[in-house]
């Protein structure tokens, strides 16, 4: 009976944000609530549960997401980015201006959020298009390869890094086998996939051709590279030195404080605050209202965030999620396929990869605990699991299709299927370091 609550919760989760078009944080509160009630927690502990799944779900969370949006907004307004992408396009030149768009993708969808990234980069993808009088699509979704697999699989981004806090993974770990990962994914959905789409027809508006800062404004590309990426450089080597080098326990201890990913970004903000604010002519008052920006744009990410850490405590509380655990242990499927078929569904059903993320993560997280999975591991497969086909309820397709220009049909051919490759190949790559680590 238990499980079946679970479900028609879930259900509701669904078609609140789905039909309904509630906010999804209010949807998470108003579920975990009739859930809980459901499920027979006394009146008075239900409230308790919702306060203390908001709580332990946003502690360090909330430091690494709102960072991460500082860093990323500040890397965006100082013209970082255009400098990075600009000097990709001079390197790979016109015949592999694909691959310029790949590799600039990723790099600049290391700290740009999602939305951020597209809105920023798909102009420069137009210009392209204009000057070389290419196809739109072709050019386009090698980049957007990009930026969803950074999305979805490597924190500090919201969902992986919020993975990483519920599944107790270690995020330098988790970074490094993302990237293992998310290589060969970006290579078959993006340029590789893309050879497919040379015939679908877009027109994107001329006036979404990016306005670019003058060269003389743009910081250095060595500047742009090392303030973008420093998070990711700090992380590596903070998590390789133990790994490869015997450490005496007062060294190991200041590795692990500054490999402690709240202050890795810390120390990133306050390079990337004198390297692209203040050496870039901006004053400390218009970097901090940069930052003040950064803050909004993440606000709502934070709450959904929040409201899935409040439905995962009442599974807790009830003790469904050690009675999940015990039937999904029968299932004659891997955990880490599982947790991608998970996410996977409710990704389809409900459109947000965010959501589909943590939702599974709090069915799931029981067994894994109890099966000993690999927790970084099934960090990336949830990840790989919420990037599934995308479809008519995710803002990203109605985004790509008005951008492009395209049908619902062609945007189908084109998006949802490289999230879709995205997804598939995500999971195969879990399974084979599976296989490789253990």
């Amino acid at each position: 009976m238990h499980l079946l609550i679970v479900l028609l919760g879930i259900l509701l989760l669904v078609a609140l944000i789905s039909w309904g078009k509630v906010n999804a944080f209010l949807a998470f509160l108003v579920v975990a609530i009739v859930t809980g009630l459901s499920l027979d927690i006394p009146f008075g502990s239900i409230t308790k549960s919702v306060y203390k799944g908001i709580g332990d779900t946003l502690g360090q969370l909330s430091i690494v997401i709102v960072l991460g949006a500082m860093l990323g907004k500040i890397v965006a307004e100082s013209g970082a980015a255009q400098r990075i992408a600009t000097t990709m396009m001079n390197v790979f030149g016109e015949k592999y201006i694909q691959w310029a768009l790949m590799v600039t993708g990723f790099i600049i969808g290391i700290p740009l959020f999602y939305n951020v990234g597209f809105v920023l980069m798909v102009p420069l993808i137009f210009s392209v298009v204009y000057k070389y009088k290419l196809p739109a699509v072709y050019i386009g979704v090698p980049m957007l390869a990009s930026l969803s697999v950074t999305h979805g699989f490597l924190p500090p981004h919201p969902a992986p890094a919020a993975l990483v806090g519920q599944f107790h993974a270690n995020m330098g770990k988790t970074l490094l086998y993302g990237i293992t990962i998310a290589i060969p994914a970006i290579i078959l959905a993006g340029p590789v996939f893309a050879k497919t789409l040379k015939k679908v027809a877009s027109s994107p508006l001329e006036g979404l051709v990016a306005a670019e800062k003058p060269e003389s404004q743009l910081p250095g590309m060595v500047t742009s590279l090392l303030s973008s990426l420093l998070p990711v450089i700090m992380l590596m080597v903070t998590t390789v030195l133990p790994l490869v080098f015997d450490l005496p326990p007062n060294i190991k201890a200041i590795v692990d404080f500054f490999g402690d990913p709240s202050i890795i970004l810390l120390l990133a903000i306050g390079v990337a605050t004198y390297t692209l604010g203040i050496d870039c002519g901006m004053s400390i008052k218009k970097v901090m209202k940069t930052y003040e920006d950064a803050v909004k744009d993440v606000a709502l990410i934070l709450l959904i965030v929040a409201g899935a850490g409040a439905l995962k405590e009442v599974f807790s509380e009830s003790g469904v999620s050690k009675e999940i655990a015990a039937v999904l242990q029968e299932w004659p499927i891997h955990p880490l396929v599982l947790g991608w078929l998970m996410a996977a569904i409710i990704r389809v059903c409900l459109g947000s990869a965010t959501v589909a993320g943590l939702t599974a993560a709090g069915i799931i997280l029981p067994l894994m605990t109890r099966m000993h999975v690999d927790p970084n591991l099934m960090v990336l497969s949830v990840g790989a699991g919420s990037l599934m086909f995308s479809h008519v309820n995710d803002s990203g397709f109605w985004l790509f299709k008005e951008y492009f220009n395209l049908s619902i049909k062609d945007t189908i051919r084109s998006w949802s299927l490289m999230e879709t490759i995205v997804s598939v190949v995500g999971l195969i790559g879990v399974l084979l370091l599976n296989l490789l680590v253990h």
